[in-house]
Parts: C-alpha cells; sequence; structure tokens
C-alpha cells in the first residue's frame, strides 16, 4: 500500500502577484522550491489562509531571490496579490519508505526570504518509536 505524505512546504508565503493571463501554474523564486524539495513542474497544493480556497497546479522557477509567488491563469481567480498562502508538495511512499522521509518544511518573512528550514524526521513519529515528542516537532504540527 502507499501512503500519500507530505514532503515539501513553503509556510505562510505573500501573494506578489496574480496573472490571469498567463497560461497556468504558480511561479514560485527557485531558492524557495529548492529548499522545500519542490521540483519545476511539480504537482502542488496551495493552500490560501486569507480566503480558504484550495487549488493543485504545477511550478515554474522564478528569479532566485525574488519573493515571487505569483499565481497564474484561473489559479489568479482564487488569489490575490498580498494574500497569504501554504504551498505543499506531496508524494506516494511505502511504510518502508515513510520510515526515511524527511519533509522540508520553509518559513519565510512577509517578502518571501527564507527565515527558517525545518527538516521534520518522520521515524521519530510513527508507531513503534519509543522516545519523548520533541517540541519543536509538536509546533509544526498543532
Amino acid at each position: 500500500m502507499l501512503r500519500t505524505m507530505c514532503k515539501g512546504k513553503i509556510h505562510r508565503a505573500t501573494v506578489t502577484e496574480a496573472n490571469l493571463n498567463y497560461i497556468g501554474s504558480i511561479t514560485i523564486d527557485q531558492d524557495l522550491l529548492e529548499a522545500a524539495d519542490i521540483y519545476p513542474y511539480e504537482m502542488v497544493q496551495v493552500v490560501n489562509v486569507t480566503n480558504g480556497s484550495r487549488l493543485e497546479t504545477y511550478t515554474i522557477p522564478g528569479e532566485r531571490g525574488s519573493g515571487v509567488i505569483c499565481l497564474n491563469g484561473a489559479a489568479a481567480r482564487l488569489n490575490s496579490e498580498g494574500d497569504i498562502v501554504i504551498i505543499m508538495n506531496y508524494g506516494q511512499f511505502t511504510d518502508e519508505e515513510i520510515r526515511s522521509l524527511v519533509p522540508h518544511i520553509v518559513f519565510v518573512d512577509e517578502n518571501n526570504c527564507i527565515v527558517e528550514k525545518k527538516e521534520v524526521p518522520l521515524n521519530e513519529m510513527l508507531p513503534g518509536f519509543r522516545a519523548e515528542a520533541h517540541p519543536e516537532t509538536e509546533v509544526l504540527y498543532s
């Protein structure tokens, strides 16, 4: 059996542009993509904290260091400049693969500059692991 797991996340990014006339996708600063382990043209889910909308699209790398988060095409109808979004990608893994999965969580400031990166080893949260919970992990998933 395969389980669908979050493998990367850009947390609370600010939409810098919404371009209805572009052919689709989300343009994301390449530094943010790499930090979150998200590939160009990989499918992502975009959750809009400001208005509650959710959508799936694919990524296009934007200029490094630009902080660009641009929703293109139809997605521009659900997101506006200044909205706060969470961008996540997923993968399908066997139970054995999940034991070595380490999702990459990227925290950004209001200019979409990276302020913190966390790697979350799932092995320590899975059934059968016998250790105390890590406070930093509880914050990420509470």
